[in-house]
């Protein structure tokens, strides 16, 4: 059961009032940690409370897919300009092209 459905399965059962505070408050707070996360770098991995609130909140602001931070703990992308390759920027650079994407979730590796 995902969310949504809870909360359509929840919500006919609140009265109108506390329904649309609910929602509103939601709402609210979806907001605030997608803002918090467009400012917010993420911390080093050795902070384990503030890596913990990080992913909470990323979580809560929906940050994944094609919405998620270049930027990633433990993780370093290879930022080049849009048009240019990236096989033949991590080459020069003498990396494993696929270990440079920024959701690759790992450092970049030397090639082999």
């Amino acid at each position: 059961m995902d969310w949504t459905t809870l909360f359509q399965t929840v919500l006919p059962y609140l009265p109108a009032q506390c329904a649309g505070d609910l929602v509103s408050i939601l709402t609210f707070l979806i907001a605030a940690a997608a803002l918090a996360m467009r400012f917010w770098k993420p911390p080093a991995s050795g902070s384990k409370l503030v890596l913990l609130l990080y992913k909470a909140v990323s979580a809560l602001a929906q940050s994944k897919g094609w919405n998620t931070n270049a930027y990633q703990p433990d993780a370093k992308a290879l930022m080049i300009p849009a048009e240019a390759s990236r096989m033949i920027e991590a080459a020069k650079l003498g990396l494993d092209p696929a270990s440079t994407h920024p959701k690759a979730g790992a450092p970049p590796k030397p090639a082999a």
